[in-house]
């Protein structure tokens, strides 16, 4: 059965656990993975094609016509830590919407996901806008950290129930971040010669049952499952990073998984050191 064909059986599949979604009203807190896409002007990305480090970098045009660019998401990650434990708010949350425009170029099932976490930005973005009207003196949506604290602070997190804080809308956040950076990372990985690569659908299913789906219901993991039946193949993703090789998407992308990681673990330290790791 083609690519196409695949498709649209799973879109057929996935309308209808959708709809089972709705009706048992799991389907708010469940959602969670892979991307987003901004409109650029001919920017420049540096990379090192002859290794993944961030020295020595040769400028690589990013692809016009396109709203997602690689190097947007990576400014804002490499833009995002702050301190020596923190990370800001802004450029955090400016990496979710490239991660969201990523999804949604992966087509119409993959961008019902994205939906669900473009909500949890937005909820963050609303909190931190009323906070900035309520206090003059003091603003707590600048980091993760105090954000963190302010919430803590005016009672809005509650560690038995749920609440629709920040933080926990962070964690849920958070957890689809390792999701995807242990997808990219897989995707990133190549092959002996004459050795055909594993396919992005098997390595997103995969990486998504070892991270996101132990915190979903059964019926939305079928529906996830099935929603990666019709993800496209590399050559896909190679014009989405605007390369033409497995090797150049290596570089790129391991780039863009160690950004990511370095967000990832500041965020893990600062939820675990407040015991926010299991927010309901």
């Amino acid at each position: 059965m083609g690519v196409k064909c695949r498709a649209c059986v799973a879109i057929v599949l996935i309308l209808f656990l959708l709809g089972s979604l709705w009706l048992y009203g799991s389907l708010e807190q469940e959602w969670n993975t892979c991307y987003r896409i901004y409109s650029s002007n001919k920017k420049v990305l540096f990379l090192n094609i002859s290794n993944s480090s961030d020295e020595g970098e040769a400028p690589l045009m990013l692809c016009p016509g396109q709203r997602f660019q690689v190097g947007d998401l990576l400014a804002h990650l490499q833009g995002a830590p702050v301190s020596d434990n923190d990370v800001l708010l802004k450029p955090y949350l400016a990496s979710w919407d490239e991660l969201i425009n990523f999804m949604e170029a992966l087509g119409p099932m993959v961008g019902l996901i994205s939906q669900e976490i473009e909500s949890k930005t937005s909820i963050i973005r609303n909190l931190a806008q009323k906070a900035e009207t309520v206090s003059v003196d003091k603003f707590g949506y600048t980091s993760i950290r105090s954000m963190i604290e302010w919430e803590l602070e005016i009672g809005l997190v509650d560690f038995q129930k749920y609440t629709d804080s920040g933080c926990r809308n962070l964690l849920r956040l958070h957890r689809a971040l390792l999701w995807l950076q242990s997808f990219l990372r897989e995707l990133a990985k190549g092959g002996a010669e004459g050795v055909r690569l594993r396919s992005p659908s098997d390595l997103c299913r995969e990486t998504y049952q070892r991270t996101l789906s132990q915190y979903h219901t059964w019926w939305v993991r079928r529906a996830a499952e099935l929603a990666f039946i019709a993800m496209p193949e590399r050559p896909y993703f190679y014009q989405l990073v605007c390369v033409d090789t497995q090797a150049e998407a290596t570089v790129v992308l391991e780039r863009v998984v160690r950004a990511i990681g370095e967000v990832y673990e500041r965020t893990e330290v600062a939820l675990k050191e407040h015991n926010m790791l299991k927010l309901p």
